[in-house]
């Protein structure tokens, strides 16, 4: 499956809205991307399918994914610089590991309704 423009756009703006502090515990007002990385991979996922990877930064492991063969980092605006990807597999239970249950429900509850 590739993301089209338009569903990028769609998801990034429903996202922006959707974050918090519920839904990421490092989530700050000035940068809602903050500490939603592995949550946020997950719910790509469940929405438009493809692979979840992973890179270090600054010692931790930064949650994207690979959509159709196109990365799509959804939160990389929480990070003043672009970053060096190393497109490291991951999967769904290690992203699980950097969130919790609770909130990937509710962020998926709040994009998808």
């Amino acid at each position: 499956m590739t993301v089209d423009a338009t569903e990028d756009i769609e998801l990034r703006e429903k996202l922006l809205s959707a974050w918090s502090i519920e839904t990421g515990g490092k989530w700050r007002s000035d940068t809602p991307a903050c500490g939603q990385c592995s949550v946020t991979a997950l719910v790509a996922q469940d929405l438009l399918g493809g692979e979840i990877l992973k890179t270090q930064v600054e010692g931790q492991w930064h949650f994207y994914n690979c959509i159709g063969g196109r990365r799509l980092d959804l939160t990389e605006s929480q990070f003043g610089q672009p970053l060096d990807y190393q497109d490291v597999p991951s999967n769904r239970s290690e992203a699980l590991e950097d969130t919790s249950v609770a909130q990937y429900e509710l962020l998926k509850g709040r994009v998808t309704s």
